[in-house]
């Protein structure tokens, strides 16, 4: 028995052949006394690590059902889970049977029907070091590492727990378990079905060539719960709009047609600061605010004058520390700006002192003349506003246009006032309040739009910002479509030609 015990429980070399010891040598005895050591450590470490394990879930759910308890005595009606607080177990059981029946009603086992090939949900796929992904805006790459900490933190987690999920004892093979890493991950994919929860799929390297082990896991998501009911009264909540500006007279007078009816007529509760670098133009600037002023009956204005070279942080900043009133809410703008009533209010209700700035992402237009150059004309800038992938894009790069109180910038600390000319003031800004406790609401918004004016990127610039304003100015023409149809603009005419030429001769 000694015999067949050695032969089947040894192991065994790539290319080694092992001899077969005495059976009543000292070396056979303390080498199944050390197995035997070796194999009752793991066990013993084993049950530490789920006692562990179970007390940490077992605080997790009693964390939750408190959470439960105290923010919503019962599930919504259309889930049709109710939660009785006087039977936790009861409570407990409900919200595990939930979960479970998210993995159920998500595409996890089986595939379902759809009706387009756009319904379906693209998987994105990642490895130790990068993430391959789809939904790249302007501001992400195709291929990446994960920039985001949730992210990151997300796909470390997952790929933990498939490590510990393959490296749990069996319980029935004897011979010594294989210790797998997180350098045996291959690679993954996964997906989100936002009502469901997150799929993943992990490939890791198998026990010889051509081999893999798979691990499915599924996050589901939780039922919808009420965090906050209230009333918001924005009545008596004034923007001050900050416009810093030099020269461009004839935008100036575009955007005051724009702050006339958006600002004054519709909305009503805005003031203007205007302020203005240089003396050249300045008058025609002060004429069309006084008009405006004039025949609107509007008083909520204040103009400053610099005698200095044009910098956007310093204008914004001057014009912010300006205010003497109450708190006030500030809008930095520019005057290549085009804003709706609903922003503004979209403005309102994204901050809150202390506690919430705003950084709406704006849509881009397109240059028009290329948008609509096979139309006979171009249309008025009202129609040429709609949010479409022809006639602009998200400027997720871009964070110059923000809502936040007063208070908030001047605690920040405000501009740099080290940068000057164009690009750069507003990263700074707005890093300082992603370093800070405040909440940053970025999202965006369909009635704030950039509109569409040839860019000049001057010599005095440096390097960086020189770099800054040529992307923006090459991202600023067309779509890729666009771009292509200007590119092929010869072999396009030529075919057309052909065409007309062939049709004659039949």
């Amino acid at each position: 028995m000694s015999i067949v015990y050695m032969l089947a429980c040894t192991p065994k070399g790539d290319n080694q052949q092992f001899a077969l010891p005495r059976v009543h040598s000292p070396t056979v005895k303390e080498g199944y006394e050390a197995i035997l050591q070796e194999r009752e450590e793991q066990h013993r470490n084993y049950i530490i690590s789920l006692k562990k394990q179970i007390a940490q879930l077992k605080a997790e759910l009693q964390g939750r059902t408190e959470q439960l308890k105290n923010m919503q005595k019962q599930y919504p009606d259309s889930l049709d889970i109710q939660l009785d607080h006087s039977k936790p177990e009861k409570a407990q059981a409900n919200l595990l049977a939930f979960l479970r029946s998210q993995v159920d009603k998500a595409e996890v086992h089986s595939g379902v029907k759809l009706s387009t090939e756009y319904a379906a949900v693209p998987f994105e796929s990642f490895t130790l070091q990068k993430v391959y992904q789809l939904e790249t805006g302007l501001t992400r790459h195709p291929e990446e590492k994960p920039v985001r900490k949730d992210k990151r933190d997300e796909l470390i987690e997952v790929i933990e727990l498939a490590v510990g999920s393959l490296n749990k004892p069996d319980g029935v093979s004897k011979a010594k378990p294989r210790v797998y890493t997180a350098s045996d991950f291959v690679e993954g994919i996964y997906r989100t079905e936002k009502n469901k929860g997150t799929l993943y799929e992990l490939t890791f390297k198998g026990d010889a060539k051509h081999q893999f082990k798979k691990i499915v896991l599924f996050r589901p998501f939780g039922p919808v719960m009420k965090v906050k009911n209230e009333n918001v009264n924005m009545a008596d909540t004034l923007i001050n709009v900050i416009v810093p500006l030099a020269k461009r007279a004839s935008k100036f007078r575009q955007f005051m047609q724009n702050f006339r009816e958006m600002g004054i007529q519709q909305d009503g509760r805005i003031h203007l600061t205007v302020v203005y670098f240089g003396k050249e133009q300045m008058n025609e600037v002060k004429s069309i605010l006084e008009n405006t002023s004039k025949s609107a009956n509007f008083k909520n204005f204040t103009f400053i004058q610099l005698n200095e070279e044009f910098s956007r942080g310093k204008g914004l900043d001057v014009g912010a520390r300006f205010w003497k009133g109450n708190n006030v809410v500030l809008f930095f703008c520019d005057v290549d700006i085009y804003f709706t009533a609903e922003f503004l209010n979209s403005c309102r209700l994204n901050t809150q002192p202390g506690k919430k700035v705003f950084y709406p992402v704006l849509f881009s237009q397109y240059n028009p003349s290329i948008i609509y150059g096979h139309h006979d004309s171009i249309p008025s800038l009202e129609q040429q506003l709609i949010i479409k992938k022809e006639t602009g894009f998200w400027r997720d790069f871009g964070f110059g246009m923000t809502c936040q109180y007063r208070s908030d910038f001047i605690n920040i600390g405000g501009f740099d006032l080290d940068i000057k000319g164009w690009g750069g003031e507003d990263v700074h800004l707005y890093r300082k309040y992603l370093h800070s406790n405040l909440m940053v609401i970025r999202t965006p918004v369909r009635g704030l739009f950039h509109l569409w004016h040839e860019k000049q990127c001057l010599d005095e610039l440096t390097p960086e910002q020189y770099k800054m304003c040529m992307q923006s100015k090459a991202m600023n023409e067309a779509s890729h479509g666009q771009l292509g149809m200007l590119v092929f603009k010869q072999e396009i005419e030529t075919h057309l030609h052909r065409q007309k030429s062939s049709s004659k001769k039949t």
